[in-house]
């Protein structure tokens, strides 16, 4: 589903990728770890649109889109939830949701997906006429979530979900991962600091540090290894 191969990204004359490559397969779970300023989150941007490489290339269901502005991303299919819960926080919770299809071609399914999301999210449909300034940070990292799903992505881009969470709302928000890729048949890639939930979710995990990714492993296989926090 996503190939990136080679690319190289710059802040200015600072190099914050280099040589980068990796695959998604369709399906799959796929993990960046790494410690703070790897390069993690330059991936994400740089794989949705919001960045541009300087060399390289990313190829999204072999279609070439490394030149291409976010927005020919999003309505390719590709869906990008930042960190951090950001919501619009004057719009209602149903409203953020709406907000999120407007790439849609069939607006008669948002219904539909709608109770997919209150499904996947029960808090949401409790509060789903309040502001989404007056929810919780976990509640509003559940919105972005649901906002994003609402497009009906095939590739779903997650920046650090469990970032702030209380460690019950984390288990919560994993098991909702895992659901979104196995029964709504989503592909997940994520960033994610709660390593070892990482690892237990995903089919495939890179390691990053200073720029580089400097390994590729099964995320189990890696739990396993006894040493693997070296790596950071």
């Amino acid at each position: 589903m996503l190939r990136v191969r080679n690319i190289y990204v710059y802040y200015g004359n600072r190099r914050a990728l280099e040589d980068i490559t990796l695959d998604v397969h369709e399906s799959d779970i796929v993990t960046i770890i790494g410690s703070n300023g790897a390069g993690k989150t330059t991936t994400l941007k740089t794989i949705c649109g919001l960045l541009k490489p300087r060399e390289g290339t990313i190829l999204f269901r072999d279609a070439p889109v490394e030149k291409r502005p976010a927005h020919v991303h999003a309505r390719m299919g590709m869906s990008y939830v930042p960190e951090g819960g950001r919501v619009f926080r004057r719009l209602t919770v149903e409203e953020n949701l709406e907000m999120g299809a407007f790439v849609r071609k069939e607006p008669q399914r948002m219904s539909g997906d709608l109770q997919i999301v209150y499904e996947l999210f029960p808090a949401l449909r409790e509060r789903r006429n309040n502001p989404a300034g007056t929810l919780s940070g976990g509640e509003r990292q559940m919105l972005s979530i649901g906002r994003s799903l609402m497009s009906n992505p095939v590739l779903l881009l997650l920046d650090e979900p469990s970032l702030g969470l209380s460690p019950v709302l984390v288990q919560q928000l994993m098991a909702a991962i895992k659901e979104i890729n196995r029964n709504l048949g989503m592909t997940v890639f994520l960033v994610e600091q709660n390593v070892k939930q990482a690892m237990k979710l995903s089919n495939r995990v890179y390691v990053m540090k200073a720029g580089h990714i400097i390994l590729e492993e099964n995320g189990e296989k890696l739990l396993e290894r006894g040493e693997w926090w070296d790596l950071f």
